[in-house]
């Protein structure tokens, strides 16, 4: 069984900084791509930012410039380091995980995390 935890969410001021992590574990061959999702209420789930396991990086307009992930060595965490933020940024965060091989199984799987909640205010 495969699963993705996060951790690191929490209250911060506008202007300040956080850093997720999301640890994938199971019997995982490899992951050809992870990356971070957010939710705010009465909105979609969007884009944040991804990072293939060449190490490769996509991120949101909104985002760049402020926020930078990062994966392991062994390619199954990933990190968002997350500077001025804004209220903007309010929103449960997800982890993903795409292209996810298992030991012993044919095909590639989609995976997500719990979600965290990050929360911008004074």
């Amino acid at each position: 069984q495969v699963q993705l935890v996060e951790s690191g969410g929490g209250l911060v001021q506008p202007g300040g900084s956080l850093t997720l992590s999301c640890a994938a574990s199971g019997r995982i061959s490899s992951i050809s791509l992870m990356g971070w999702y957010r939710q705010a209420p009465g909105k979609q789930r969007a884009l944040v930012a991804t990072i293939t396991s060449g190490g490769r990086i996509n991120y949101a307009d909104s985002v760049k410039g402020r926020f930078t992930i990062s994966r392991d060595n062994a390619n199954t965490t990933v990190y968002l380091q997350m500077s001025s933020l804004e209220p903007e940024d309010t929103a449960v965060y997800y982890c993903n995980a795409d292209g996810l091989r298992i030991t012993g199984r044919l095909g590639e799987y989609r995976y997500w995390g719990q979600g965290t909640q990050v929360t911008v205010s004074s």
